[in-house]
């Protein structure tokens, strides 16, 4: 089976065979020069609208670009080799194989992606038993009901000679403890269900914030246009904001995006961003603005702008993660502590002195990524009052920078409980998936 059957180069062959520019075609379709280029090395998965769009530009149907689309197939044969060292000999021979043998390519890729989405769904909730509060306290309410009704249980059985009036007051306990009892329990199996899928649900204000901001895509288009909308009217517009205090997180959130936006408009910005190759230090001399502020916009900018995802993550001077936008092969701990190796508090050790570091990250993927890091202050209060600092993490993957032969010099992790690195001088307990790897 010949490499120019995969969907991208088919893509290429056609767009070069009609003599249009890749930067028109890119236009035409409303993505990016530099993702239409991933596309078309088969870097970039494709499909739905986009590939629709890019059949009619090009006069074909979809599904002469798609037919026999192997690129996804190969890839994911490709990350099943690379974990199993006794199939990386054959690795030239892969193509080979699919073609040969369709089903059998077809039943380990799916094989191999049911593995990756249980192996995901074991890290999520084992994380959420170990460190989740609102599970922790409901739990804690639970037994705590059940040894007071045993108490008092415990009391009416043995005690033969009980006065009336104290019996019906044990007898009104009980009934009590009973209906809080079957309350809590409710509670916590509903709050179960509901974490029943790997998407889970939030409780805590905050993440009511990240629920919501996932769903726009972290990008509030409504706060990019010559005149936004107010936050206030965003806030009262999102459903997922159920609480207070969310929205009053989303309050601040919001103002801090719509005054990124205006330093830093989205019509220049993200082509300045692909022109520096994503360097936060020139990108901040050119709009004059801080580098914390420079990775927040970076992290706003739609993928298909830019050519992949760009990830987030920020937290205050004790370390706790105050903000979560993880990007693919990089997830970010909801609940549990962080990879003390991490950049992010590299940078918070040492106030006001950027970090740059290549990372690989544990796991099948192995994938690299470049990451900056910076820890400024957040609410100065003058020369007498207390430093109140945040640092900063910009995720970016290696392939959509300038630093294409850049090799790892930090490997980490995603927390010490879900990472499968066996010896790391910085680990904090077992991890319970080293064994699987």
């Amino acid at each position: 089976m010949a490499r120019n059957s995969l969907t991208g180069s088919r893509i290429r062959e056609r767009r070069m065979f009609m003599g249009r520019k890749q930067a028109d075609l890119a236009r035409a379709v409303g993505i990016s020069p530099s993702y239409l280029n991933l596309i078309e090395h088969n870097r970039r998965r494709i499909g739905g609208k986009l590939i629709n769009d890019i059949a009619r530009e090009l006069g074909v149907e979809p599904s002469a670009l798609t037919e026999g689309a192997e690129a996804a197939l190969l890839d994911t044969l490709r990350e099943a080799a690379a974990d199993h060292g006794g199939a990386t000999e054959e690795l030239p021979r892969l193509e080979e194989f699919v073609g040969r043998f369709p089903g059998w390519a077809r039943l380990l890729a799916d094989t191999r992606r049911r593995s990756s989405e249980l192996e995901h769904s074991v890290e999520i909730l084992s994380d959420r038993m170990t460190h989740d509060p609102f599970l922790s306290t409901s739990l804690h309410e639970v037994i705590s009901t059940v040894t007071a009704i045993r108490s008092t249980a415990t009391i009416l059985a043995e005690t033969r000679d009980i006065d009336a009036e104290w019996r019906d007051r044990f007898h009104r306990n009980m009934a009590e403890d009973s209906a809080r009892l079957a309350e809590s329990a409710e509670a916590l199996v509903r709050y179960l269900d509901e974490a029943s899928s790997t998407d889970v649900t939030g409780s805590t204000p905050q993440e009511e914030l990240d629920n919501w901001l996932k769903a726009q895509d972290f990008h509030i288009a409504e706060l990019e246009r010559a005149l936004p909308l107010e936050p206030e009217t965003l806030i009262n517009r999102a459903g997922e904001l159920k609480s207070t205090a969310a929205k009053a997180l989303a309050r601040g959130f919001l103002e801090r995006y719509l005054k990124d936006a205006g330093h830093m408009p989205l019509k220049t910005f993200g082509q300045a961003a692909v022109d520096s190759g994503f360097d936060p230090a020139a990108l901040a001399t050119r709009y004059g603005v801080d580098l914390a502020a420079v990775f927040r916009r970076l992290a706003s900018l739609p993928a298909g702008d830019v050519g992949g995802e760009i990830g987030l993550v920020s937290c205050d001077g004790s370390g706790t993660l105050t903000f979560r936008k993880p990007v693919d092969d990089f997830p970010l701990p909801r609940y549990s502590a962080a990879c003390a190796l991490w950049p992010l508090y590299m940078a918070l050790s040492r106030p006001m002195s950027p970090v740059r570091r290549v990372v690989e990250m544990g796991g099948r993927s192995r994938r690299l990524f470049v990451t900056y890091a910076v820890c400024q202050p957040s609410q100065p209060a003058g020369f007498d009052g207390p430093p109140v600092l945040e640092a900063a993490m910009l995720i970016l993957p290696l392939e959509i920078t300038q630093m294409v032969d850049a090799a790892a010099e930090l490997e980490v992790g995603t927390s010490c409980r879900i990472c499968p690195r066996p010896a790391c001088a910085a680990r904090r307990e077992p991890s319970i998936m080293a064994e699987a790897f």
